[in-house]
Parts: C-alpha cells; structure tokens; sequence
C-alpha cells in the first residue's frame, strides 16, 4: 500500500469516527432526526498550499426537546463526549446579544462544536477531522 492509499485511508477512519460522534449526539441530544442531512461524502481541500491538504467537514442543526434547556443540554453533550474520550471545553460567547453555550471536544486530531441557547430551541452542531495531506509533495 503507497503513502497516498495509507494517508487516504487514515482520513476515511477520522471521517467514519467523527460521523459516528455525531450520530450520537444527534440521536441523543435532538428530536425529529434527520441524518441524511449529516454529510461527510467526499474529503474537502482544506489547504490549498502543496501538498493539499484534504478535512471531512460536516454540520447539522436540529432542535432540543421543548423540557430541556440550553444548560442541560451543553451539559449532557459534554458528558456525553467525556464517556467517549474526548478532551472537552465549554465555554459561553454572545452572537449579537444571543447568548450561545459552546461544548468544543478534541480527540485524535477530529473536532466537534455544539452551540446551544435558551433563546432558541436549536442545537447546531459542527464537526471536522484533521488535514491531511494525500499525496507527497
């Protein structure tokens, strides 16, 4: 197997295992799931500087059930990602006055954001892997 084929095939591993994070969450954290909008088909150039560098990247928004709010939520998605083994960050940002609970989670190089907020019943989430280059330069 050439260095293209191994890199290619570690990047397809992150992609698979970012998607099955997030179908967790989904599944768990939101109601009236729709996952085929929950897309990683095809690696994305995430740098154009040789050698090019390929990320999955994905998003998804769905709504939280009516009886659980902002900080429930953010809560549960961190233990959530904790139990899985990832390094977990929350933190607060205000979006022109909306204030956003953030769950940011880190393992093996993959990414995942979770935006929550009392002001709304969406959960946003968003998830990307590593870049990697696929072939040599």
């Amino acid at each position: 197997m050439d260095e293209t084929s191994k890199a290619r095939d570690e990047l397809d591993r992150l992609g698979r295992s970012l998607r099955k994070q997030l179908v967790a969450l989904i599944a768990d954290l939101t109601i009236r799931v729709h996952l085929r909008r929950l897309s990683l088909d095809e690696p994305k150039v995430a740098d154009r500087r040789e050698p090019l560098r390929y990320h999955y990247s994905t998003g998804y928004q769905g709504n939280r059930p009516a009886t659980a709010t902002a900080a429930e939520t953010a809560s549960r998605a961190a233990s959530l990602l904790r139990a899985a083994g990832w390094d977990v960050t929350a933190s607060q940002e205000d979006d022109d006055g909306r204030l956003w609970l953030v769950v940011v989670a880190h393992r093996d190089g993959n990414g995942i954001r979770i935006l929550t907020s009392d002001d709304t019943p969406a959960v946003v989430f968003r998830g990307q892997t590593p870049a990697l280059a696929l072939c040599s330069p």
